[in-house]
């Protein structure tokens, strides 16, 4: 899949008790910034300003059921208030593998999403659900 360039963007960070904090505009909220929410915050950055996906339409860090288990997703993309893309975001040192791609499949069990995404900033891969069986993505699908 294409590699995401992350577009320009003012993020707004402080410290507090020694710890950075970055304001997330989905959640309208301080944030803890790991590794893994540096990725997170980009790659929203990038659906919006670079896809131009609606940002009224983005969830981040929802808590969903799966069996007896709370979980939550890094990203979903609703279209028609249905989930149509998720995305799992790790930390740009986490290498994208089998044990990603089941985390992400759980969630897809419960969202039923077209689409399913997994970066970590520097590899990004996707794939379209279409009878049931996955179908690589080159590019991020466009938002019509």
């Amino acid at each position: 899949m294409q590699a995401l360039i992350y577009p320009t963007y003012p993020f707004k960070i402080q410290q507090v008790q020694g710890k950075d904090q970055i304001f997330d505009p989905f959640r309208k909220a301080w944030v803890i910034l790991t590794p893994e929410e540096w990725v997170r915050q980009n790659t929203l950055q990038y659906l919006v300003q670079t896809c131009n996906y609606p940002s009224s339409l983005i969830a981040v860090e929802k808590t969903i059921q799966l069996g007896e288990l709370n979980k939550r997703f890094d990203i979903v993309v609703y279209k028609e208030d249905t989930p149509w893309m998720i995305i799992e975001c790790k930390e740009a040192r986490v290498e994208i593998g089998e044990k990603t791609l089941q985390q992400i499949l759980q969630y897809q069990q419960v969202l039923k999403a077209t689409y399913l995404i997994i970066t970590n900033g520097h590899q990004t891969l996707g794939a379209k659900i279409a009878s049931g069986k996955l179908q690589p993505l080159q590019n991020f699908p466009e938002y019509i």
